[in-house]
């Protein structure tokens, strides 16, 4: 029975590990707490979160308390789209302008002082940078979140802002894999679709997630994307083809893959957020993001036992589940020691 109880806990833990959600509120709900010591290992702040970086100083340090090597992620891309600045707009410049000026030293230095706020509040994972080349105009979701237009350019700066974010001891999450940029459909509200074909892919999108890597970043975020030249079937996230044998195996990629926000209407609509997950974690993701939209206690017990059903039933095989948290537990260890060292 003993033996029964420890393995039925390690895999709530894992499971609970594996989950990145967000919260309302400026300080830690209940709840949260509670369940960072049941074994959640990291959350989403968001705009709502934020009201100064010392309220965000004494909020980070209100999760630790509960969980020293939490890892509190944020988006935080400079630009356009702030959370340290949601008030005011932010004093950083954003990706298409650091890409119109093409000087890799500055994107280097801009990513390393906003890392340095970020660490400074507490913060240890941005989900940043936008890795997507913006070759279609009409996208309505990426634009001036990326570099620029040219494959290249947006491999050089995309690898400074890694190298300068993670000298501050801020993970980075480099997205959306394999490359949201060619699409004019928004993956918030519907399924975007990218018809171009492999030889294309691998000389556009691929190259600035092939110099992220080769730069080091800790972590990757997938896009809810449907690639038909990769996997006709399932969008990039939930896709075995694309996250493992993709990015894991034939990109040599080994550090944490994170999804995008499970919310979104893009994988919501058709899978829901339980399944998803479960499919997500069965392709390859390592971290499930939700909270932009969904932001309490019974979203995280849901995703919990959906995981732990998904594994008793032999849909999702427990070393798999197992490997994701293990990942999660690696990167937490790397934020507190670069944090120590700091």
């Amino acid at each position: 029975m003993t033996t029964i109880a420890s393995g039925t806990d390690t895999l709530t833990r894992d499971a609970l590990t594996v989950l990145q959600p967000g919260f309302p509120g400026t300080t830690a709900p209940d709840w949260l707490l509670r369940r960072l010591g049941e074994g959640l290992a990291s959350v989403g702040l968001f705009g709502r979160n934020i009201a100064s970086p010392q309220q965000l100083a004494s909020l980070t340090a209100q999760l630790r308390a509960e969980r020293d090597d939490v890892l509190v992620a944020i988006d935080e891309e400079g630009g356009d789209v702030t959370r340290l600045e949601v008030r005011t707009g932010s004093s950083f410049p954003g990706n298409h302008a650091l890409g119109a000026v093409d000087d890799v030293s500055l994107t280097l230095e801009v990513a390393a002082e906003l890392g340095r706020r970020l660490a400074e509040c507490g913060v240890n994972l941005n989900w940043a940078p936008s890795a997507d080349v913006n070759s279609n105009p009409a996208n309505p979701v990426i634009g001036v979140r990326s570099f620029g237009a040219d494959p290249g350019l947006v491999a050089r700066h995309t690898a400074a802002y890694v190298t300068g974010l993670q000298s501050a001891g801020v993970a980075a999450c480099t997205k959306h894999f394999p490359g949201h940029g060619d699409t004019a459909v928004d993956s918030h509200h519907a399924l975007p679709r990218i018809d171009a074909d492999p030889a294309v892919l691998t000389e556009r999108e691929l190259t600035p997630f092939r110099a992220a890597i080769a730069a080091g970043t800790r972590a990757v975020m997938s896009a809810h994307i449907l690639v038909p030249a990769l996997d006709p079937a399932r969008p990039a996230t939930l896709s075995p083809r694309i996250l493992t044998t993709l990015l894991r195996e034939e990109l040599g990629y080994d550090g944490l893959i994170v999804t995008d926000g499970m919310e979104m209407q893009a994988v919501a609509a058709t899978y829901g957020i339980e399944r998803g997950s479960v499919l997500a974690v069965a392709a390859g993701a390592d971290a499930i993001c939700v909270g932009g939209g969904l932001a309490d206690d019974e979203t995280v017990r849901r995703l919990r036992d959906a995981l732990v059903t998904a594994v008793r039933t032999g849909e999702l095989p427990e070393q798999r589940l197992a490997d994701a948290a293990q990942r999660v537990r690696a990167l937490a260890r790397w934020t507190a020691s670069r944090s120590t060292a700091a």
